[in-house]
């Protein structure tokens, strides 16, 4: 039984240490916002923060995970986050939305690190998190509003 704290919440899993923190969240804990895309860390889908920092659920072992504070699309709050999710629905970022909980939670850690960022910041921050629907334009635009909003 490993234990997990997810959203601010304490949970025990009862999975191999080896399991992928992505299919705990979907399959034990119902956080089904985190999404699968590719499994091998290149999409961006499956982002989640691990004590504020993003990171690829797919190629997170449960085991590895420890005491850290894991926080998923369905948990995030806060001013950044807020200032973010505003900024997307203001833009119209979304198009079909299956990579945008992993773009939001990228673009939160950006903006928590780095109030300011530049359009190569940006894509920096980004890069690995694929749309399918190309709205790389939006998503850039949105994170320059959630900036200039939380000035």
């Amino acid at each position: 039984m490993l234990k997990l704290n997810v959203d601010g919440a304490s949970h025990e899993v009862d999975a191999d240490p080896d399991m992928p923190l992505l299919w705990a969240l979907r399959d034990h804990l119902g956080k089904t916002g985190t999404k699968y895309g590719c499994g091998i860390a290149q999409c961006g889908a499956c982002t989640v923060h691990l004590d504020g920092q993003p990171v690829r659920s797919c190629q997170t072992r449960i085991g590895d995970v420890g005491e850290a504070k894991i926080t998923t699309i369905q948990g995030v709050s806060g001013r950044v986050a807020e200032a973010v999710q505003t900024a997307w629905r203001g833009l119209d970022v979304v198009q079909c939305g299956y990579c945008q909980s992993g773009q939001i939670m990228s673009a939160i850690g950006l903006l928590s690190t780095t109030p300011k960022p530049s359009d190569a910041e940006i894509d920096s921050a980004m890069d690995g998190n694929i749309c399918r629907c190309g709205t790389y334009q939006r998503v850039r635009a949105a994170i320059h509003e959630a900036a200039r909003s939380l000035a």
